[in-house]
């Protein structure tokens, strides 16, 4: 693909690869420009190159999502002096958190796959595309990932009824 052709092309995807490089990035949104940003590089230095295999945004969702985990494996002991590292979660812990925050406290795999399919439309099939792994693991964590954010809404419910 020509160089005008691709940069036209990501142009127009890049409202929805922002927003799946802010949910591969923990909602952190510098990181998620810098890493948008190594990806941008890396297609238009070649360094990554659509095989027309599958379609461009399951491609770039891809290369979006293998830079992030880049970027987190590499920065990954590195804490803010003011975090804390309880992580015990009780129900006072889930009392003023929004649906992204809670989606959040999913583990890494169903995290992705529930932001892939509701939030970036993608089906299963595709979903498994840009993970690199199999539908019937993406079923699995689909399943999971519903189930577990379900127990997470009905717990924040739950806090919030007892306040009331």
């Amino acid at each position: 693909m020509k160089s005008p052709q691709l940069e036209n092309i990501l142009k127009e995807l890049h409202q929805e690869a922002y927003h799946w490089s802010r949910q591969c990035c923990s909602f952190d949104e510098d990181l998620a420009k810098d890493v948008l940003q190594q990806v941008y590089l890396k297609i238009l230095e070649g360094k990554a190159i659509y095989n027309e295999k599958s379609q461009l945004k399951t491609w770039l969702f891809s290369v979006i999502r293998f830079t992030a985990a880049e970027w987190k494996k590499k920065n990954k002991n590195i804490y803010p002096l003011e975090e804390e590292f309880d992580a015990a979660e009780t129900l006072e812990e889930v009392k003023a958190v929004s649906h992204d925050e809670l989606i959040e406290r999913l583990p890494e795999r169903q995290k992705e796959v529930l932001l892939l399919i509701f939030y970036h439309n993608l089906t299963l099939e595709k979903a498994a595309e840009v993970m690199g792994i199999s539908i019937g693991t993406v079923r699995t964590h689909y399943d999971r990932g519903k189930s577990g954010l379900k127990k997470l809404i009905l717990k924040k419910q739950a806090y919030e009824n007892a306040r009331q």
